[in-house]
C-alpha cells in the first residue's frame, strides 16, 4: 500500500501533465476530494472582474447543480486568502455566510484555498462537508495540489496561446493571398469574417462596415444565430464607434452583465472582442468577435493578434480601392488617347478628304464647262458630311476629355457593368429609359440628358451606383444567370421625377441559406433614407430574380 506523500505526489504529476486548463482543473478537483475523503469540491475561475466566470463541481447531482446559479465569487469565497488556505468547522458561522440558495445541499466543514498561476490568482479551490472536519494534513495536501494546477495552468495557457498564434497565424496567410490574387473587396472580407471564426473559436463574427451618412452597419456576419445581426446600425456613442476613435481594441467580459446595451440583439452572447479596422489615419471598420454565455472571455492576447488581422481588412478594401482607381485611371487614360488619335489623325484625315472633294468640284467643272448631272451635288453631299463628321469628331473628343474630370451616372453604371463581366463569365446588358422611351448613346449626352443629371441628387446618383454593384455581385455570386441586365428608369415629367433602377437575371436566384443579405437590407435602408422603395423577387419560372429600387431625383425635396 502507498503512502499518502506517494499518492498526493503521483496526483500533483497527473494535474501538471494536462495541456489543456480544463483538464487540469477537473484532475485538481477529483484528486483533492479523494485524498482529503470531502463529499463536495468546487472551483471558481475568476474572470477579469475578479468574480467567477466558469464553475467546476464534484458531488452535487446534476440535476441539483443544474437548478442552481454557480457563486459570484463573494461570502465565504471571497474570504479565501490570496496566500495559505482558509479551514472552518461550519462555514454558516462565518461572518461572510450569506445563505444558501433554495435547492442547495447543507454544507458545513469547509477548506478553501486559491490557485495562483502566473502570478496571479486563477481560481479559487474549495472543499466541503469531511467528516470530523478538515485536518492540516489536509491543508497540506490541498496546497500541493493548488500548486501543482497553477503550474499546469500555466503550461496550459502558454501551450494555449502557442496554437492561438498558429490559428491566427494561418488567417493572416490566406488573407495575404486572397490579396495577392485580387480577390475583390467583399471576397476578402467575407474570406477575413469566415477565418477568424475559426481562428478565434468565436461563435459569431461581425464586420461593421461605414454605410450612408454617418451610419455604420454590420455588414458581413458569419456563425450562429447571426440572422438578426444581418444590418445592425451600431451607434456612434457604442463601443464599436469607441474602437474606432481611441484607435484600440477592447474586450467584453460579459454582455449578460453589461448594464446598458445599445445593440439590444447582442444582449443573448456572452464575453466580445472588439478590434478596429485601422490602418495609420484609415479607419475602415470594426471587427467584433462574440461567444455564447458561459464561454471563456476573450485574451488580451487574442484582442492583439485580432487587431493585427483588421488591419489586414483594411487592406484588402485599400488593394480593392486601388485596383477600381486603377481602373479607372486606366479608362480616363485610355480615353485621352483615343482623344488625341481622333483629333491628330482622324480629324486631319478627314480635312484632307474635304479638300481633296473640293479640289474634284472644281475639276468636274472646268472640264465640261458645266456640271455634270448629279456629280456636283454628290460631291457636294460628300462635303457637307465630312464636315459634319468633324463636328461630330471634335463633340466626342470634347466629351472624352471633360468625362475623365467628371463621369455622368450613365458611364459610372457602365463602368459597374464592364466590371462585372470577368465576374459573370459574359457582358450584361446595360439599358437607360427617358420617359418611357428608351434612349440610345447620342441622347445620353445631349443638353436634356445632361439636364436630367443635374436633377438627380448626387446621393441618389451614389445610391443608384451602389444598388448595381450590389445587384451585380449577388448575381454573380449566386445566380448561375446566362444572362443579366442593368435597366435604368428616368421619368422626368413629374414635378419631382423618379429614378428606377433594375437588376434581373435568368438564374436561379440567391440561396436560402445565404451567409450575407445585410447588403440587400443596406440597400433597402438607402431606398427608405431617400423616401423611395426597394423590392427583390424571384425566382420564378422562367424569369429569375428581379431587384427593384426607386427613388426621387432629389430625394431632399420629398423630406
Amino acid at each position: 500500500m502507498t503512502s499518502l506523500g506517494d499518492d498526493v505526489l503521483g496526483s500533483a504529476l497527473t494535474v501538471t501533465a494536462h495541456l489543456d486548463v480544463t483538464g487540469a482543473l477537473n484532475e485538481l478537483l477529483g484528486s483533492a476530494t479523494e485524498l482529503t475523503g470531502a463529499r463536495y469540491g468546487a472551483l471558481s475561475v475568476l474572470n477579469s472582474s475578479g468574480s467567477t466566470g466558469t464553475f467546476l463541481h464534484v458531488g452535487i447531482p446534476g440535476d441539483v447543480a443544474g437548478a442552481l446559479a454557480h457563486p459570484i465569487g463573494t461570502g465565504v469565497l471571497g474570504a479565501i486568502p490570496e496566500h495559505g488556505a482558509l479551514v472552518l468547522e461550519d462555514l454558516t458561522q462565518h461572518p461572510d455566510f450569506g445563505g444558501f440558495p433554495e435547492g442547495h445541499p447543507p454544507m458545513g466543514s469547509f477548506l478553501g484555498t486559491a490557485v495562483r498561476a502566473g502570478g496571479r490568482i486563477f481560481g479559487r479551490l474549495y472543499l466541503t462537508e469531511k467528516p470530523g472536519g478538515f485536518t492540516d494534513a489536509d491543508v497540506v495536501i490541498v496546497e500541493a495540489l493548488a500548486r501543482a494546477a497553477g503550474v499546469a495552468v500555466a503550461n496550459a495557457l502558454t501551450y494555449s496561446d502557442a496554437r492561438t498564434r498558429e490559428r491566427w497565424g494561418v488567417v493572416a496567410q490566406d488573407v495575404a493571398t486572397a490579396l495577392l490574387e485580387g480577390s475583390d473587396e467583399e471576397a476578402a472580407l467575407d474570406l477575413i469574417a469566415s477565418r477568424v471564426l475559426e481562428a478565434a473559436e468565436a461563435d459569431a463574427v461581425i464586420l461593421i462596415l461605414p454605410s450612408v451618412g454617418n451610419n455604420w452597419v454590420a455588414e458581413i456576419v458569419k456563425g450562429e444565430r447571426v440572422e438578426s445581426l444581418l444590418g445592425l446600425r451600431f451607434p456612434t456613442n457604442g463601443r464599436a464607434q469607441r474602437a474606432i476613435r481611441e484607435r484600440t481594441g477592447l474586450i467584453v467580459d460579459s454582455f449578460t452583465r453589461t448594464r446598458h446595451i445599445r445593440v439590444p440583439e447582442l444582449a443573448s452572447y456572452g464575453p466580445a472582442l472588439y478590434a478596429p479596422m485601422v490602418l495609420g489615419s484609415k479607419a475602415e471598420g470594426v471587427l467584433l468577435l462574440l461567444r455564447n454565455q458561459g464561454r471563456e472571455e476573450f485574451t488580451p492576447l487574442e484582442l492583439e493578434i485580432a487587431q493585427q488581422v483588421a488591419a489586414q481588412a483594411v487592406l484588402a478594401l485599400q488593394a480593392a480601392g486601388a485596383r477600381h482607381a486603377g481602373d479607372v485611371a486606366t479608362l480616363v487614360e485610355e480615353r485621352g488617347r483615343i482623344a488625341r488619335d481622333l483629333h491628330d489623325l482622324a480629324i486631319q484625315h478627314l480635312f484632307a478628304t474635304g479638300m481633296q472633294l473640293s479640289l474634284a468640284r472644281e475639276r468636274v467643272i472646268d472640264a465640261t464647262g458645266e456640271a455634270v448631272p448629279g456629280v456636283v451635288d454628290v460631291i457636294d453631299a460628300a462635303v457637307e458630311a465630312v464636315d459634319e463628321s468633324v463636328r461630330q469628331i471634335r463633340s466626342i473628343v470634347h466629351r472624352l476629355r471633360e468625362s475623365g474630370r467628371e463621369l455622368l451616372l450613365v458611364e459610372r453604371l457602365r463602368q459597374e457593368t464592364s466590371r462585372a463581366r470577368t465576374a459573370l463569365g459574359f457582358a450584361p446588358s446595360l439599358i437607360v429609359e427617358m420617359d418611357g422611351e428608351v434612349v440610345s448613346d447620342a441622347f445620353l449626352r445631349s443638353p436634356a440628358a445632361e439636364a436630367v443629371q443635374t436633377r438627380i441628387d448626387p446621393d441618389v446618383a451614389d445610391d443608384i451606383v451602389a444598388v448595381a454593384r450590389e445587384g451585380l455581385s449577388n448575381a454573380a455570386r449566386h445566380a448561375s444567370a446566362s444572362s443579366v441586365t442593368v435597366r435604368m428608369q428616368v421619368v422626368s415629367t413629374d414635378a419631382d421625377g423618379l429614378v428606377t433602377i433594375e437588376v434581373s437575371d435568368d438564374g436561379g436566384g440567391m440561396p436560402a441559406g445565404r451567409s450575407r443579405s445585410s447588403g440587400l437590407a443596406n440597400l433597402a435602408q438607402r431606398a427608405r433614407r431617400h423616401g423611395g422603395t426597394f423590392l427583390i423577387s424571384g425566382p420564378r419560372s422562367g424569369v429569375g430574380t428581379i431587384l427593384r429600387w426607386q427613388a426621387p431625383m432629389d430625394s431632399r425635396r420629398s423630406t
